[in-house]
């Protein structure tokens, strides 16, 4: 099984190759991982007309509409993301709910995404020189006439994969994390912990004090400094390490 790339000739062959393979690897790779986060945190929507999934790269702000039935890349849009103060939710999520009337001062149409730890989605923008940037508060912008266009694709139930490295992070380096700090890198945190078996709880990405209990457990057995911080020291142990 592969996932094709429209084109117009060879030399777009050669161009979108590469190309190709990597979303052929992020897809199957999020999805097979997402079905597993899925079911942790009994996030389930079904829909009898999903004809498409979405991909979107974060390395390269784009969003990939793709066809389940060919796998073949129907459409692709520019995008903006989340600034490294408020990253976009890297991860394997569904798609909830569908608005054209959300909000004026945002854009034209809203689909919502099933993130537990905030309300995210991908929207249209009134702001079109941020689309090629991390500039949002963590929603994934596109242009209002692409929003538009995706839009009629799109149904509730329609899964959506947002790439950002094999820690699902773009940034290069992890956030020094702290109790209360949501997001896509407490998740993997959560994940990571949950294969060592220190952590039981619900993979919902929020650091809460149960959690915090847990990593002071881990912590303590493994001789490292006893504090509430997720630092580089903390991350290391994990065998974590920054994606380049």
């Amino acid at each position: 099984m592969c996932i094709k790339l429209r084109t117009g000739g060879a030399s777009h062959i050669r161009k979108f190759k590469k190309t190709s393979v990597v979303i052929l690897l992020i897809y199957f790779l999020f999805a097979f991982k997402g079905v597993k986060a899925e079911k942790a945190m009994n996030l389930k929507v079904k829909s009898p007309r999903v004809a498409y999934n979405i991909l979107i790269d974060i390395s390269e702000f784009k969003l990939y509409l793709i066809s389940k039935k060919t796998n073949e890349v129907i459409k692709t849009y520019p995008i903006a993301s989340g600034k490294k103060e408020t990253p976009s939710p890297y991860g394997t999520w569904t798609i909830t709910e569908k608005s054209s009337n959300w909000g004026k001062g945002f854009g034209s149409r809203w689909l919502g995404l099933n993130v537990p730890w905030g309300r995210y989605g991908i929207h249209g923008t009134n702001r079109p020189e941020s689309i090629n940037n991390p500039l949002s508060h963590g929603c994934i912008r596109m242009n209002n006439k692409d929003v538009e266009d995706l839009y009629k694709y799109v149904n509730v139930g329609t899964v959506v994969v947002i790439y950002g490295g094999p820690y699902n992070m773009h940034w290069y380096s992890f956030r020094t994390l702290a109790p209360g700090d949501k997001g896509a890198d407490v998740l993997e945190v959560q994940r990571v912990l949950m294969n060592k078996k220190y952590y039981t709880g619900s993979l919902n990405g929020v650091y809460s004090e149960y959690m915090k209990s847990k990593i002071l457990k881990f912590k303590k057995e493994n001789n490292l400094r006893y504090t509430h911080f997720l630092d580089k020291e903390f991350y290391n142990a994990l065998g974590m390490e920054p994606f380049e």
